[in-house]
């Protein structure tokens, strides 16, 4: 297994809309395993194959205390969204920044496994904010993207100052 490079804003490919997975082959299942050990030592909930620079439709989760609930959606479909509110969420593409942004507290996932099976989840709080987050990566959007003008003008000057310190 390795620790991939996650991909930092402003990169252009965190904007592509992934392309659905086709193949369920051994590339993948090592692939998936890679994306587990980076989000793991990150450390994050929840990392998309597009911050890792991978065009495909699949994310990796595990908001357990633990890290004993892995969770991997292949070509997500969300719905069913209820009880919007206002969340603290941050970002391994968006280093240092937090904001709230709006997301449902509830959602109804369908996604493939790993292995290609179809299966169906009821999620709530944390684990379906993660699934909206990772669902925006697939799409080309960030967190930042649900913030106003105002808030993204300024993690963007915040992020510039800090890649011309770095």
């Amino acid at each position: 297994m390795s620790i991939l490079t996650i991909l930092h804003h402003p990169d252009p490919r965190l904007r592509q809309n992934a392309r659905p997975v086709t193949t369920f082959d051994s590339d993948l299942q090592r692939l998936i395993e890679d994306m587990f050990e980076t989000m793991y030592d990150a450390p994050g909930v929840g990392l998309a194959a597009t911050q890792i620079g991978v065009d495909l439709r699949l994310a990796v989760m595990d908001c357990s205390d633990e890290r004993t609930s892995p969770i991997v959606m292949v070509n997500p479909e969300l719905s069913n969204f209820r009880e919007l509110e206002k969340l603290d969420e941050g970002c391994l593409s968006v280093p240092d920044v937090q904001d709230q942004v709006p997301r449902y507290n509830r959602v109804h996932l369908k996604a493939l496994d790993r292995q290609g099976k179809p299966f169906e989840l009821e999620a709530s709080g944390l684990l379906a904010q993660c699934m909206q987050h990772e669902l925006d990566h697939l799409d080309g959007k960030l967190f930042i993207d649900h913030l106003s003008w105002l808030k993204r003008d300024r993690i963007r000057k915040k992020l510039s100052r800090k890649r011309r310190s770095d």
